[in-house]
């Protein structure tokens, strides 16, 4: 699919994943609270996604079903529309937005009642391709050139003080 089409497509997959391939999936209006989803969803951001299918497989949590078929529906659009590898994809994005809320009202004594809030959320995971790991290793070897010209800076600026103290202390004594 060309990125033409694309953006004719959706333009909430422009915003999700701009020009890069991959695929989304989102799940609206589930009875869960939307901290409780966050922990599940933590699980798995970056993850493979047949480690993240495991993990959400065993995971205690009521949310990990939910977001164990967000997961899935996001890898078959992968492999159905951008032709892309079960193998090479990954939990790019992940996140739970906040739904409406649920105001119920539950009786109290004295004749009072009291709101109960049943929160809802939005669940949405993006997978994509791996991204290779050259670009990290580069990064360390520059910080770590960087590092070494800073301590061959300090070093000297370490020493020149002390030199100077010591003779201050050598002016003095002469001058008694």
């Amino acid at each position: 699919m060309s990125v033409m089409e694309r953006r004719a497509v959706s333009a909430r997959r422009e915003g999700l994943l701009g020009d890069e391939p991959g695929a989304f999936a989102v799940a609206r209006f589930v009875r869960v609270t939307p901290m409780k989803a966050r922990r599940v969803v933590d699980l798995v951001r970056g993850m493979g996604v047949d480690d993240a299918l495991a993990t959400l497989k065993f995971a205690p949590q009521a949310a990990a079903e939910t977001v164990y078929k967000v997961v899935d529906s996001a890898v078959a659009n992968a492999e159905s529309t951008e032709h892309l590898s079960r193998a090479d994809l990954v939990v790019v994005k992940a996140y739970v937005d906040e739904g409406p809320t649920l105001k119920r009202h539950r009786p109290r004594a004295q004749g009072r009642a009291t709101r109960i809030d049943k929160r809802t959320s939005h669940i949405t995971v993006v997978v994509g391709p791996k991204v290779e790991a050259e670009a990290p290793a580069k990064k360390a070897d520059a910080k770590k050139a960087e590092a070494k010209k800073d301590d061959a800076k300090k070093a000297p600026a370490k020493k020149a003080p002390a030199k100077k103290a010591t003779a201050k202390k050598a002016e003095k004594k002469e001058t008694r």
